[in-house]
């Protein structure tokens, strides 16, 4: 899952950045307002946490351009403990939620990850298709009950699918979703990820359409026989 981060405080923002890549989180941090809305707009992301108190643009008004922009991508507030009307300014600007200072990690975790499950229509934290199931908070995965072992980008993969089931994602497009900055990204790589996820997985749970990207579909059950 690939977040955005925007916060000016150097030693606040490392540890979030640590944090969060120690839950599975990709993880793209700027320091600035206008660098947040610019990295936003350009749709890479699937959930951004944003400090309130930015340099060049502040997160408020960074929060209110991009709602006006019809950008919907889902956005978590960090706020001082004491700064009740700026919890209630942003929730009322659009935020979908916010996280008071000091942090804790794996809460601000488990608020993303509910973030973007519900973004994509989902309400807990196991997403099902088939047989196939994959729980986001333990990152495990299950194929009729019993446990796959996925590599991270595997697993990464798999969620992004999973979320967007049904629906055809290209190359460019997953690669987005897996790969943060700084990542050089072999031209083969998601292709090589699909075949070792078709060898672990149901085969036919991938489909490729052609020329255009993957996507994840439920195997077709034959006249007479139970569903999976």
């Amino acid at each position: 899952m690939r977040i955005l981060l925007a916060e000016d405080d150097p030693l606040l923002g490392d540890g979030l950045r640590a944090g969060l890549r120690q839950q599975g989180f990709l993880v793209d941090w700027v320091r600035d307002g206008l660098a947040a809305e610019r990295e936003i707009a350009n749709g890479n992301h699937q959930a951004a946490v944003l400090d309130l108190g930015l340099p060049l643009k502040d997160g408020l008004e960074v929060l209110k351009s991009l709602r006006q922009q019809k950008i919907t991508l889902p956005v978590l507030v960090l706020t001082a403990r004491e700064a009740v009307p700026d919890r209630i300014k942003g929730l009322d600007l659009g935020a979908d939620d916010y996280v008071v200072k000091p942090v804790d990690l794996f809460e601000l975790g488990a608020r993303l990850r509910s973030l973007v499950r519900r973004a994509h229509g989902h309400t807990q934290d196991l997403l099902t298709c088939a047989a196939l199931q994959i729980n986001l908070s333990a990152r495990s995965v299950t194929l009729s009950g019993q446990a796959v072992v996925l590599s991270l980008r595997e697993f990464d993969l798999l969620h992004v699918l999973m979320l967007n089931a049904q629906r055809v994602m290209s190359r460019e497009q997953l690669e987005q979703q897996l790969y943060s900055w700084g990542y050089e990204v072999e031209s083969n790589a998601v292709e090589v990820h699909i075949h070792h996820l078709r060898k672990k997985l149901q085969a036919d749970l991938i489909q490729t359409v052609r020329g255009v990207g993957y996507m994840l579909m439920p195997p077709k059950v034959a006249p007479g026989e139970p569903s999976p």
